[in-house]
């Protein structure tokens, strides 16, 4: 059986590679129907449509490669069904990038980890 914390950084690299390949819908599957994401400029997107909906529009700008987060830590609550990941992430543009840092909230459903919440802080670019 896989740890938990080892599901979660696998579940991340996933959505990594996801976003490299601009491959917006196949994010939906890691999404909390009420996900929130507060991203690094301090707006929020709520809900799994409105997330994926702004995917779209980033990947349809010619310029944006990618964005990549890296995971520095991973805790679990007691019961094994909340986690916490902070790490650091990068958006790559071919002229640009930007970069910070991130906490996720993860949560156990029907067996499968999906993401809660993400809250994105630019610290560069």
């Amino acid at each position: 059986m896989t740890a938990p914390e080892d599901a979660i950084r696998a579940r991340r690299r996933l959505t990594n590679k996801l976003t490299a390949a601009h491959e917006a819908a196949r994010l939906r599957p890691f999404l909390d129907p009420g996900v929130k994401v507060i991203v690094g400029h301090g707006g929020l997107i709520a809900g799994a449509d409105a997330v994926i909906a702004a995917f779209e529009a980033q990947f349809r700008d010619p310029e944006f490669v990618a964005y990549v987060r890296t995971p520095d830590t991973v805790e679990l609550d007691r019961a094994g069904l909340r986690a916490a990941e902070s790490g650091r992430w990068v958006g790559s543009w071919r002229t640009a990038e930007m970069s910070g840092t991130y906490l996720a909230a993860w949560r156990k459903a029907t067996g499968q980890w999906l993401i809660e919440s993400e809250l994105f802080v630019t610290l560069d670019g």
